[in-house]
């Protein structure tokens, strides 16, 4: 799973009840004893690098990331400029940050001093929950602020939702998704908690049972948002931006309205950017 942060003054909304983290809006801190009863309630099943996986609001989770993840939802507030880019793990998360990132900041930089050439396209496009997320204290950008989420579209923010800010998605087909998933997490996996076999995790995820899952629930669900609001969800496949990828990357910047412009495309801005840091940040394997 990709790294966790901590942020100032992040809240601890997992030391709260369900029905509490929905609705309660202050900022007070609980106590951790009724984070134990929050687990308790969740449905659980043998995790990929951690002992547990929970289900809450319909998808599997990492306990490390349900304080951020309600907190997020507790006191995020969308932008109609925000742009937010939803992906499943080992999904090309890390690809999408960087291109969303140089396509709408490439007035802000110089190719030469670019903040990809020497920064991690996590940092730059922090996902939600890792976020200090008093909104006060969110970076603000011109023309749009940009995170990133693992969550299936019923679970964002109803802010996200009602706003005017747009949404890309991102998706690879699940054989390559389980076998970089596999691989990736049988590295981060402690030796504590023993291997995690090939076949013991293709069985959890056929089940739907690794972080973020099931596969096709989170899906569909961007996927039929953007037939119906194609204006506000882009529903991008990691094997067509990979085989057309200029195409893809002048379709992109169009959605979220910083178009390349023709004398951009006739200085070939976009293979210039794309191979002086977008393709370096890749080559370094941070996905």
């Amino acid at each position: 799973m990709d790294r966790v942060e901590s942020s100032r003054e992040m809240i601890n909304p997992l030391t709260i009840t369900k029905s509490e983290a929905r609705d309660h809006q202050d900022h007070e801190c609980f106590d951790d004893d009724s984070l134990t009863k929050l687990l308790a309630s969740l449905p659980k099943e043998k995790g990929w690098s951690s002992p547990h996986l929970y289900l809450y609001n319909g998808f599997w989770c990492p306990p490390a990331h349900l304080p951020g993840i309600i907190s997020a939802n507790r006191h995020f507030e969308a932008q109609d400029t925000d742009i937010i880019l939803a992906t499943l793990p080992k999904s090309g998360t890390t690809w999408l940050k960087a291109l969303v990132f140089a396509i709408t900041r490439r007035q802000h930089y110089a190719l030469s001093q670019h903040p990809l050439l020497t920064s991690n396209p996590h940092d730059l496009v922090p996902f939600l929950h890792n976020v200090s997320l008093l909104n006060d204290d969110l970076p603000s950008f011109q023309p749009s602020r940009l995170f990133s989420t693992h969550l299936q579209y019923c679970s964002l923010h109803e802010s996200i939702k009602s706003s005017g800010c747009r949404i890309v998605h991102l998706c690879c087909n699940p054989h390559d998704t389980f076998i970089s998933g596999w691989h990736f997490f049988k590295k981060a996996r402690p030796n504590d908690l023993g291997p995690l076999s090939l076949e013991e995790a293709f069985d959890m995820y056929c089940r739907g049972v690794f972080g973020y899952g099931p596969f096709w629930d989170h899906l569909l669900g961007y996927w039929k948002e953007s037939l119906e609001r194609p204006d506000k969800v882009l529903f991008l496949k990691y094997e067509d931006l990979k085989r057309d990828t200029l195409v893809h990357v002048k379709r992109l910047a169009a959605f979220m309205g910083v178009p390349f412009s023709a004398e951009e495309e006739r200085e070939g801005l976009i293979k210039e950017m794309y191979q002086g840091c977008v393709a370096l940040a890749i080559s370094r394997s941070w996905r």
